[in-house]
């Protein structure tokens, strides 16, 4: 059974692989590790041992589990769909093994009626392995970075030597200014405040910035939320109206 997904840019979510490492200052109040904490006290084995309590909030330990019993679950969902790859983890941190990661990129290939949104922070890693393993070029698999502020738009010329493939930018939690940035060649771009306890707060004028790269680069923009601890309070509308913009490339019905 699909998983359905509350995330406003997708509609199921695919977990192949639990736990996480730290990588930078988004990581921060991650919504995943407050989730697998929570997950393991239910009694799922799959996040045992992958968060430790940290005064009052739960981080990842850098525990990774390989989920082989989840591999297959796009084949048994026959309706097409917009499917996050790992929202709980991160297929390209170091901690997954190469073997893994092309048996996930095998599933996408077979499941291929389904379009795959593969959100990663490490997309020199994910360019590295793409090419040595030659894998296969998967016009329905979308690759995509997350950059928090100035710091990290290099990972945007990390992803943009990848080809053949939709490339997108999640500036999710965009927690500072990105500057002045370049979108050429980037298809999508996802934006949003920090939600949830200890959230950090986002200014109209960051948004601004990437508006206007993404009108310079016809770039699909997506407001998803203005965060904060309530964020249905803070909702949704960015300059008077809601953006859903995504990339051109059809989801049958």
């Amino acid at each position: 059974m699909a998983t359905s997904s509350p995330i406003e840019w997708t509609d199921a979510t695919w977990n192949p692989v639990t736990g996480c490492t730290i990588m930078s200052p988004g990581c921060t109040n991650c919504y995943a590790m407050r989730m697998a904490a929570r997950l393991e006290a239910m009694g799922q084995k799959n996040y045992a041992g992958t968060t430790r309590k940290s005064g009052k909030r739960y981080v990842w330990t850098n525990k990774v589990v390989e989920v082989e019993e989840a591999l297959e679950r796009p084949l048994k969902w026959r309706k097409p769909k917009r499917i996050f790859v790992n929202s709980m983890s991160d297929l390209f941190q170091e901690n997954v093994s190469e073997e893994f990661i092309e048996r996930v990129w095998a599933i996408m290939a077979q499941a291929n009626w389904h379009h795959y949104q593969i959100l990663t922070k490490r997309p020199d890693r994910m360019a590295d392995v793409i090419k040595r393993l030659n894998l296969e070029t998967l016009p329905h698999v979308w690759l995509g970075t997350s950059v928090e502020n100035a710091d990290y738009t290099y990972r945007i010329d990390d992803l943009r030597t990848i080809d053949g493939h939709v490339k997108f930018i999640s500036f999710e939690p965009l927690i500072d200014s990105v500057g002045t940035i370049d979108l050429a060649g980037i298809d999508w771009a996802i934006v949003g405040g920090e939600s949830g306890p200890g959230s950090r707060p986002i200014l109209e004028t960051w948004v601004d910035d990437i508006k206007d790269a993404c009108d310079l680069s016809h770039t699909a923009f997506f407001f998803k939320q203005w965060g904060g601890v309530n964020k249905k309070a803070t909702g949704r509308e960015y300059r008077g109206q809601t953006w859903d913009e995504f990339p051109d490339v059809d989801i049958a019905a």
